[in-house]
This record gives structure tokens, sequence and C-alpha cells, in this order.
């Protein structure tokens, strides 16, 4: 079993090469999927999809097996902005992070963890590195919007 875990608010090419790379390393992909309260408080706003249309896009692509959500509180990302609870629940046999994430640099939460359930941590996963970014196809969206606003 090989998780991966994100927003994917939007979803765009990074997540699907991270997708189809992760597949590799295993029988069955698990999606943990970080829910409206974590992208909010975040963000600080509402996220772009909600979570069940976000899910319900992720479950249509042919690598993913499952998808499960974070049970995130409103105002717990400020606490736990980890997913520690949903990989003691799944137990994965390797927990997979894209293109932003490595050992060495972004503080990867889960690692205390993984070590001690024995999950192996795979690291910048999904070609190319990272080639997009949800909160930056927001932004290019928000000043084009206000752009055309002028």
């Amino acid at each position: 079993v090989v998780a991966v875990s994100g927003g994917f608010d939007p979803l765009h090419i990074g997540h699907i090469r991270m997708f189809e790379e992760a597949k590799k390393h295993g029988d069955k992909l698990v999606v943990i999927l970080n829910n409206d309260n974590w992208l909010r408080d975040k963000r600080g706003y509402e996220s772009f999809m909600p979570q069940e249309e976000r899910k319900e896009i992720l479950e249509s692509i042919h690598c993913i097996d499952e998808v499960v959500f974070t049970d995130h509180a409103p105002g717990e990302y400020f606490k736990d902005r980890s997913i520690c609870r949903e990989l003691k629940k799944i137990k994965p046999h390797v927990f997979i992070n894209g293109g932003d994430r490595k050992p060495d640099g972004d503080p990867v939460p889960e690692v205390e963890l993984c070590n001690e359930l024995g999950i192996k941590l795979v690291y910048n996963v999904g070609h190319g590195g990272k080639v997009q970014s949800s909160s930056w196809l927001i932004d290019k969206a928000k000043a084009k919007s206000k752009k055309s606003k002028k």
C-alpha cells in the first residue's frame, strides 16, 4: 500500500505525475485528501473546490485506488498540520512526497511516525519535480481577474 497526501485544490499536472509514479511503488494507491477545514485554515479562505468534488475527481483517475479525507476540525491546522492520524489508520508500506518536499528541505511532519511504524518515505516523486502549484494557479487567476476589472 502506497499513500500520498495533499489538498489537490485545484488538481494540476504535477499531481497527476506524482500519482502515476507513486503507483509504481506498490499495488494500491491511497490518496489522503486534506479536507476543507485544513485548506481554509491554511489559506485563510474557502477551498477552490469543495472536498467532495475534489474526492470525486481523484477517484476517477485510473491509478488511484482509494481516497480518504483528513479529519481536521476547524482551526486545527494551526496545532496539527500532519496527516499522522490517517497514516496510523491506513498503515501504508510507503509514504510518497511530491516535488516540493525533500528530506533536507521543507519539513515533513510525518517523518517520526513513519520511522516508528516502519513506513518507507520516498521524496520528490513526479517527473520534473515541482512543475506546478495549486497556489500558483489560484494566484495567477486572481491576478488576471484584477487586471480584467481595471
